[in-house]
């Protein structure tokens, strides 16, 4: 139901744009996270934004480096990650939680969130 895309292999210091889409549904109608997962570590928060885009909250690691943003004419968010670094190494996935439920209840957990998209691989290199 939702669909992430835009990884790959990047260098230390690169950028990246992720996208996530939504078929059958409207994302604007949607809070939307992204967490990514490292290799052998847990699913982790990254960042999550209200419906509206008035609240977006990020975890401190990548407070002014990644942002989020909507793009409702193409039912899409983004992620833009600048000055990558080899720690932001992961399986970044979007999500959101059912329609009747805010960000701030899903919060930062994975069980928060009901919808999921099939993840891409972010590799940054040093």
């Amino acid at each position: 139901q939702l669909q992430a895309s835009g990884g790959g292999l990047v260098q230390a210091g690169g950028s990246l744009r992720l996208s996530c889409t939504a078929s059958g549904r409207t994302l604007s109608n949607y809070d939307v996270a992204w967490f990514r997962q490292p290799p052998g570590k847990e699913r982790e928060f990254v960042v999550v934004t209200s419906r509206d885009g008035s609240s977006t909250y990020y975890t401190e690691s990548v407070e002014g480096r990644f942002t989020l943003s909507r793009n409702n004419a193409k039912n899409t968010v983004y992620l833009q990650m600048n000055s990558l670094k080899p720690e932001d190494t992961a399986v970044y996935y979007c999500a959101a939680p059912v329609q009747s439920s805010r960000w701030y209840t899903a919060g930062i957990r994975p069980s928060g969130y009901s919808y999921w998209g099939q993840g891409t691989q972010v590799t940054v290199s040093s």
